[in-house]
């Protein structure tokens, strides 16, 4: 065994550390949003959604298994608040991230950046509330958060789509350094249709 085979990773354990640290970043994200305070008419536990900028990421160069990791870690860390927020972020984020790869996956992506973004964020805001209707048990609120939380997610998806645009780039420049030559091709070929 030459010493240079000797240092070469395996690229599962490149993917392993690619998604450590986007699971710390996201856990970065998710913590300063837990700074900002409620936006008053929304219901509580109503965020911006700076982490899904990191699961979208995942799921546009990992696929989806590795998105969903990222959310899974995301609900934990929401479950140091209790079991409800646990839970609404689980039901939010599966949600989320079931839309957001599901329009990856469309031929050209039609949709951009941009447009999975706001899905996603409309997806995770609807999860939440009906987690939150169930477990309240006042279906009600779907129409009195609803519209809100449309509108909220419409900007608030708009929003975290336009950041990852621009961070982009830089992502990929330290992503690449964990991914193996398959991987690459990957994620140079599909960010450059789905940002248009």
């Amino acid at each position: 065994m030459t010493p240079k085979s000797k240092q070469r990773v395996r690229p599962a354990t490149q993917r392993v550390a690619l998604l450590g640290i986007l699971g710390a970043m996201a856990l970065v994200l998710a913590f300063l949003e837990n700074q900002i305070p409620a936006v008053p008419g929304l219901p509580p536990g109503a965020k911006l959604g700076l982490a899904n900028i990191v699961t979208m990421f995942a799921a546009y160069t990992m696929g989806f298994g590795s998105a969903m990791t990222i959310t899974v870690i995301k609900a934990l860390f929401a479950g140091t608040r209790g079991l409800t927020a646990f839970f609404m972020s689980l039901s939010g984020g599966i949600l989320s991230t079931l839309i957001m790869c599901a329009l990856i996956r469309i031929r050209n992506n039609p949709f951009g950046i941009l447009g999975v973004s706001i899905a996603s964020a409309v997806g995770f805001n609807a999860g939440q509330l009906l987690v939150a209707c169930i477990m309240s048990g006042t279906p009600a609120l779907l129409a009195g958060y609803g519209p809100l939380l449309l509108l909220f997610a419409i900007l608030t998806g708009a929003l975290t789509g336009t950041v990852l645009r621009l961070v982009l780039p830089a992502l990929e420049k330290q992503a690449v350094r964990f991914l193996p030559d398959s991987f690459r091709k990957r994620t140079g070929s599909g960010h450059e249709k789905s940002s248009s």
